[in-house]
């Protein structure tokens, strides 16, 4: 009989321990009574628990002697008994009913001896979807103390698990966007280019991967890369939307691809461009390859975030390219497709190792399209690693 261990990408249960125990080390350094969690991304990572956010709040509680409910409708119990990592399920009918789910949870906390002072994301369940309810404070009279920026803070420094599953992803965004890059071709539909290059990329992953692979993501189930409406001068429009566009030649053309790996992304983006590009085209092509180079060498552990942006301005002043600047220079990522800290001016959060951001200035000519590339790297204990590695230059991303 084999002792080899059980192989697996998920991550494991130790993981969720040592979260909950620094969250607790918070909670008794504060002087907390408990911590009530509402933010969906914040309950996953406490908990291990996915699921859709909906009208129907889901909660997650500690109190102060470390005891983790988890707090959810009846038509989540099953799931989220398999998946949570608590020591217990409560659970309500449904929502709207009587009594309303929130008053239920204040009992939940009153059982826990949470009272007087709670840590919480949000004063009550966010009103989304319809939703309505009254705040955790009304509901419980107790003072309620914002741990947003501790869950944050910790949210950012991924662990050795955590960067596996990124590198994983940027592996399977990396085929996806060759098959994009692959059938993409004058006369062809973007939506047809699109489904097949994540289709292809999504059943090789599974064929590689087996039971070992869950998107574990709301939005996709597996590999995708895709231009959404980021075709000919669409691509100055840095967040379009699809428009099922047809391809032309000497379209400028600015692609995304990822693949949620239990709940962790990552993301790949390149500008390529139909046929031999313009002179002009040219220009801008090495413009932004040059600003993303600037970002890339300015991120290190102890710089602030701000210096990152502030460094790709400078070069945007330097060169005149100001009327083509249209965002920030990249942000985090992890459970959230973005998360905080921001390469941006208003953001002085310190650089640490552990941190992974996508890097992604770019230029914006209305009369020409988009140009951007977006990397993801980590930072390291002296610079940074980089996780994608798709070619970043003008003739290999150059479609014939």
């Amino acid at each position: 009989m084999s002792n080899m261990p059980t192989m697996s990408l998920k991550l494991p249960s130790t993981e969720f321990h040592f979260r909950a125990k620094r969250l607790l080390e918070y909670v008794k350094r504060q002087q907390l009574s408990g911590v009530a969690l509402f933010d969906n991304f914040h309950v996953t990572y406490y908990t291990g628990f996915a699921f859709i956010p909906t009208e129907r709040p889901i909660c997650f509680a500690m109190n102060a002697d470390g005891e983790r409910v988890l707090f959810v409708p009846r038509l989540e119990v099953e799931h989220a008994q398999a998946e949570a990592h608590v020591e217990r399920v409560e659970s309500y009918v449904e929502y709207p009913d009587k009594p309303h789910p929130m008053k239920l949870f204040a009992e939940i906390l009153r059982r826990l001896e949470m009272r007087d002072k709670i840590g919480a994301d949000n004063d009550g369940y966010p009103w989304i979807l319809g939703y309505q309810g009254e705040s955790l404070s009304s509901l419980t009279g107790a003072q309620i103390v914002n741990v947003n920026p501790l869950i944050e803070h910790q949210m950012m420094l991924k662990s050795d698990a955590e960067l596996a599953l990124i590198r994983e992803s940027c592996k399977w965004g990396n085929l996806a966007h060759r098959l994009l890059q692959k059938y993409t071709r004058v006369g062809a539909n973007e939506s047809e280019v699109s489904m097949r290059a994540g289709n292809e990329a999504t059943l090789a992953m599974i064929d590689a991967l087996g039971s070992l692979y869950r998107s574990q993501s709301a939005w996709s189930n597996g590999a995708r890369a895709g231009y959404r409406g980021q075709i000919g001068r669409n691509a100055a429009i840095p967040h379009a939307l699809t428009t099922n566009a047809i391809f032309q030649p000497g379209d400028v053309l600015v692609s995304g691809a990822n693949a949620p790996m239990w709940g962790y992304n990552s993301e790949l983006e390149r500008t390529m461009i139909i046929g031999a590009a313009s002179a002009e085209q040219k220009k801008f092509f090495e413009q932004m390859v040059a600003l993303q180079d600037t970002a890339l060498n300015a991120i290190k552990p102890g710089a602030k975030c701000s210096d990152v942006d502030r460094a790709v301005r400078a070069y945007f002043d330097r060169h005149n390219l100001m009327p083509y600047w249209r965002h920030h220079s990249g942000h985090a990522i992890g459970l959230r497709y973005h998360e905080g800290p921001f390469l941006d001016l208003g953001d002085d959060a310190m650089i640490e190792p552990g941190m992974v951001f996508t890097v992604e200035p770019g230029l914006y000519a209305p009369h020409l399209g988009g140009f951007r590339h977006s990397d993801t790297v980590v930072v390291t204990q002296d610079r940074i690693e980089a996780l994608t590695y798709y070619p970043r230059d003008l003739a290999s991303l150059t479609i014939q």
